[in-house]
């Protein structure tokens, strides 16, 4: 389905905003209440699609799984139902099929799991034989996902022997990996650190009723039309300044981009300061925080800050090629941005001719679709949008918040 989004003038003014839960929490705290004897209460649960099917599989127990498109849920269930007992057959959709998991299985099966592939080696489809997992020690790239290394770390407590696992490389996403960790401390697990060491001695969750914060990550699209707007002023609930979240980094990002950030007892009211003239290139390393990289490519060229971005390795093995989607999208806006390396994305400021009413891909890829809609700010006509109900993935309301907000969204 193709929607035509354009920004009325209300649309560069004020919006008061409930953002979803958020999903990175979601999904870590169902794994570590599943794994705990006696679970406890959960309360502001994403719903989203990926929290969702986390739910499901946790809830019905069924034999065989398909988390869709839910990238987060076949990498945790992957660990969780490695050591549950059982025969289980995890699957997804075709681009979830081309996403790698090797890692994770090696690593699994070093610890005692018994994982086959039923299509092509190295990528879901999943026949697991779930049974007790002995443990050990074991080496993990760090480098390519923290999605990874999260799996392992949750179910360490309940292998015989525990787990120590050694990461090599230079980490991504390092805080996921510190929410993991937090998390399983309020939780009562011992979780010991040394450099890039994780030791987690065999032992039970004790597990404490909970509560899930806003998510900053849904928080971004909102800095990114404040950052477009005129005079902007925009109230977003449900977050804080001791967020557990990595994606909380946004925040001195955005007010180089003339964004202004207040915490309220409510949550953040976003301010549009003067307009920040830029004469330099914006530098800036991802590697923290690789699912904000969209969200900022597209405000940066909407501004016509050049940037230079690196650390986006991860980015290739997302929801889809996401240094590829950058590109192939922003070209038909007239950017003339170049991937190099498969960790870097560049803009010299250099333009090109754009097309006339552009039409954004998605690539069933829910940021993709956020990070583009702000875009239509930039044009006084708006721009198209194929498959936009990609952003249930993540934040269901999208669009409906946009409507809200002053957008007007219509079929086409």
């Amino acid at each position: 389905m193709t929607y035509h989004i354009k920004a009325s003038a209300r649309a560069m003014r004020s919006a008061a905003i409930r953002l979803p839960s958020s999903k990175s929490i979601s999904n870590r705290i169902l794994i570590l209440n599943a794994l705990s004897e006696h679970p406890c209460k959960i309360s502001n649960l994403s719903d989203c699609d990926d929290t969702a099917v986390m739910q499901y599989a946790l809830r019905t127990g069924e034999s065989h799984v398909d988390v869709g498109a839910a990238g987060t849920a076949m990498r945790f269930l992957t660990a969780y139902l490695s050591g549950r007992q059982g025969r289980w057959t995890l699957t997804g959709t075709e681009r979830m099929k081309n996403r790698p998991i090797k890692m994770l299985v090696d690593a699994l099966r070093t610890a005692g799991a018994k994982i086959e592939y039923t299509e092509k080696a190295g990528f879901p489809p999943l026949q697991i034989e779930g049974k007790r997992l002995q443990g050990g020690e074991i080496r993990l790239d760090g480098s390519v996902s923290s999605q990874y290394i999260s799996a392992l770390l949750m179910i360490a407590p309940r292998m015989d022997d525990g787990l120590k696992l050694h990461l090599t490389g230079n980490p991504v996403s390092k805080p996921y990996l510190r929410l993991t960790v937090q998390l399983m401390r309020r939780f009562g697990a011992t979780v010991l650190e040394n450099g890039q060491t994780f030791t987690v001695p065999p032992q039970q969750y004790t597990p404490v009723p909970f509560t899930v914060e806003a998510d900053w990550s849904a928080a971004s699209y909102w800095y990114e039309i404040a950052a477009l707007s005129e005079c902007a002023e925009i109230e977003l609930s449900g977050l804080s300044s001791d967020s557990l979240q990595g994606d909380a980094a946004i925040v001195p990002l955005f007010d180089r981009l003339g964004v202004e950030t207040v915490f309220t007892p409510q949550g953040v009211t976003l301010r549009r300061k003067q307009r920040v003239r830029h004469h330099h290139t914006m530098v800036c390393d991802f590697t923290d925080i690789p699912d904000m990289a969209q969200t900022f490519a597209v405000t940066c060229a909407a501004l016509d800050i050049p940037f230079f971005f690196s650390g986006l390795q991860s980015l290739r093995i997302k929801e889809t090629d996401r240094l590829s989607a950058l590109v192939n999208e922003l070209r038909k806006f007239g950017y003339r941005p170049e991937a190099r390396d498969g960790s870097i994305l560049a803009w010299d400021g250099s333009r090109g001719e754009a097309d006339g009413m552009p039409v954004v891909a998605t690539y069933e890829d829910h940021r993709m679709a956020m990070s583009f809609a702000p875009m239509a700010m930039r044009f006084a006509e708006g721009i198209r949008m194929d498959n936009i109900e990609v952003v249930s993935k993540s934040y269901p309301g999208f669009r409906e918040d946009l409507r809200k907000a002053g957008f007007v969204v219509t079929k086409v």
